[in-house]
């Protein structure tokens, strides 16, 4: 995956307002170039095929094709590119089918446009990152799981996490971004994208919702 230089965006949504205003937003920003705007997912994957963007912002539910359905066959007929949602709704009957179906990110269109461009350029480093409602609702299903007998428990990390890594991962299980976890902990945003990295590392994971989901494992949250 590309992340040289803006990232390549692909808008989806049946809202023409809510399209609109979005793709106006991105092209405002240095980081996105958006390469176009589709209307429902059949168009979508017309458009991915052509303008082979980074990223996708697919909406949920539309007409022709939804958006589950529309991720299901991005990520056959196109796999390099990334499938971040953007949509009201965060229930367990939308969130969880897009998780399945491959979506690498999950945000609500309440979103700050600063927390939007972080999640597109996140999603096109192939880094998942999640509504805090959302990234709950995975954590909650996650220890709702039954443990069975066979399955191998995590070994302890052989490089434990300092006390200021484990606030850092606390506020990535909330979903916060780097920018948020940095007001919440009252450090630069430098520093806590350096914990990040750290983290990442001594978790042995590759991205935020992996390192929730271990750390849960691991006792750690």
């Amino acid at each position: 995956m590309r992340i040289d230089g803006p990232v390549r965006v692909l808008v989806v949504d049946d809202q023409t307002l809510f399209r609109e205003a979005l793709t106006t937003l991105l092209e405002a920003c240095d980081e996105v170039e958006v390469l176009g705007a589709a209307a429902d997912g059949l168009q979508a994957l017309e458009m991915a095929a052509v303008l082979r963007p980074d990223v996708v912002l697919m909406d949920l539910r539309m007409p022709v094709l939804d958006g589950v359905a529309t991720t299901q066959r991005m990520r056959v007929e196109h796999p390099e590119v990334r499938v971040l949602v953007l949509t009201t709704f965060d229930g367990d009957d939308e969130v969880f089918p897009a998780l399945r179906a491959g979506a690498i990110g999950y945000l609500l269109k309440d979103a700050t446009a600063p927390r939007l461009v972080e999640a597109v350029q996140a999603a096109a480093r192939g880094e998942s990152v999640m509504q805090p409602s959302v990234a709950a609702k995975v954590l909650a299903r996650m220890s709702r799981l039954p443990d069975l007998a066979d399955e191998p428990r995590p070994q302890p990390l052989v490089d434990p996490l300092t006390q200021r890594e484990l606030e850092v991962l606390r506020a990535l299980a909330d979903g916060l971004s780097n920018r948020e976890a940095a007001e919440r902990l009252y450090l630069s945003e430098g520093t806590v994208k350096n914990h990040v990295t750290n983290v990442l590392a001594k978790l042995g994971v590759r991205d935020r919702t992996q390192a929730a989901l271990r750390a849960h494992a691991l006792g750690l949250l």
